[in-house]
Formats: C-alpha cells, structure tokens, sequence
C-alpha cells in the first residue's frame, strides 16, 4: 500500500500541463488516459435495476477509494453496491466487483460534509490491465497550492437536472484558496461550512467546467496524483465544487487498505 503514496514532494512542483476537458457540457476522454477511475453502481430496492451513481478510485485490486456519502444512509446494504472498473462506458463493459465491507471516515456525519472519504472492500479482486491501473495517492499533511490546473473525471450529468454522460468525461479547472471558497458558501442557501479537509475547485473563466450529479466519489488529479475526492456544490458550474481532500485522510486510508 505505501507505493500508492508519492513521498517526493518535488514530483508537483512541475504538474504536467493537461488538455481542456469539461464535465458538464463537455468533451469526452478515455479511460485508458485515466485507469485509476471506476464507477459505483448501485442497485435499484424497487426496480431491481442496477445503475452507475457514483465514482471511485482503485487503491489496489482489492480496495477502491470513494465519498461516504455513496456508502451511508438507511438504505444502504452493501449488497446493493457494486464497483465496475476499466470501461470508459457507464453501465456497460469493463470487470465487475461486489462489496464486501465499507469503511466510512469514522468522523463523517458528524461536521456536516467534513469527512466525505470511505475506504471499499471488495470480495473479488480485479485483474490489472492497460485500463485498471492503482492510483497514486497524496502524502499525508500535503497542501495543493492555490490557482493550479486540477483534473476532474466522471460520468455524471453534463448540465444541471440533466442526464448522466454515457462516456468518460473530465474538466481542467483551477483550486481556489479555502477561505474564498467558505466565504461564498456562507452566503448560498446551501451554507455549508467549508473546512481544512476541503479542495474548492472551480473554472478558469466564465465557462461551466464542473463536477455534477453522478460524479461525486470520483478523482480530483494535480500532476496525476489523486489530491482530492469529488464531495458536494451548489448547482453545476455556477460555484465551486468541493472534493475531500485526501491528504487529510491518507495514514488513515493506508491503514485500512493493508
């Protein structure tokens, strides 16, 4: 588990320039550019339908890395999760994967969203190819600068109240300082508090380069490393997108995920 983590902290000073993508109303990618990423597909209790809801980042064949919120809630059983990995297709192809267990953050649900991150263990190993690959993960403290180019990918709605991407997309947006990001959300009906274990991301300019529904649990990238986990927002590119950041969380996440 330890080489999931990048201790070469010199690794970010040159984070390699990236292609402009977007989520919402955007361009598609593949997941041969992104192997890391894989969908959580959760079953329908009425229909009986299974249907791809959330992202997730592969750790190592045996564990991926979400938000909580995709494990959680009174309805939640782990048998209505399951996780499809190296497609860059929703609902359809790739290998397939059942949950065994999901270790919620033991401090989510009790600030709010502060917390969102969940380690998933899964009763059958993938199979690595060109299109499963592990993510590399944040050192534990690291703090992601201000103003850099970061990476968003999913599957979920290219406009807001809209249908969900049948194929990988991603947007290059920018992080924002936590202190901006809190002041606007203090004065949205959302009005969630913004904490020190938060990413805020947000567009370069006045175009709508989000995450949106269907993506939360999925990868925020600097420099190809997972910094962040897609987490909550208000609307779908009109204010920023705040994502887990993972290095919060990491000696924790290595000590689930041995």
């Amino acid at each position: 588990m330890a080489s999931l983590i990048i201790l070469a902290l010199a690794l970010f000073a040159g984070a390699a320039s990236a292609t402009e993508l977007r989520i919402v109303g955007g361009e598609t990618t593949s997941v041969n550019e992104y192997p890391s990423i894989a969908q959580v597909d959760f079953l329908g209790t009425a229909s009986g339908i299974w249907s791809q809801s959330c992202g997730a980042n592969i750790l190592t064949s045996r564990y991926v890395l979400s938000a909580a919120q995709c494990f959680s809630g009174i309805f939640y059983d782990p048998k209505n999760r399951r996780i499809r990995a190296g497609t860059s297709y929703r609902n359809t192809g790739g290998q397939l994967a059942y949950v065994q267990y999901a270790f919620n953050h033991p401090s989510y649900g009790q600030n709010d969203m502060d917390a969102d991150i969940t380690v998933v263990l899964l009763k059958e190993p993938f199979v690595y190819n060109p299109n499963i690959q592990q993510v590399t993960i944040v050192p534990q403290g690291y703090e992601i600068p201000a103003n850099v180019s970061s990476v968003l990918v999913g599957w979920g709605a290219t406009q807001i109240g809209g249908l969900q991407s049948t194929e990988l997309q991603a947007a290059v947006v920018r992080t924002i300082p936590r202190d901006e990001c809190l002041e606007i959300y203090k004065n949205l009906t959302l009005a969630r508090n913004v904490t020190e274990n938060m990413i805020c991301t947000q567009s370069f300019d006045d175009d709508t380069r989000d995450a949106c529904q269907g993506d939360f649990g999925g990868p925020v990238y600097f420099s190809d490393i997972l910094v962040g986990i897609l987490s909550w927002g208000q609307g779908c590119g009109d204010y920023p997108t705040v994502s887990t950041a993972v290095s919060s969380y990491t000696d924790w996440i290595v000590s689930v995920a041995v």
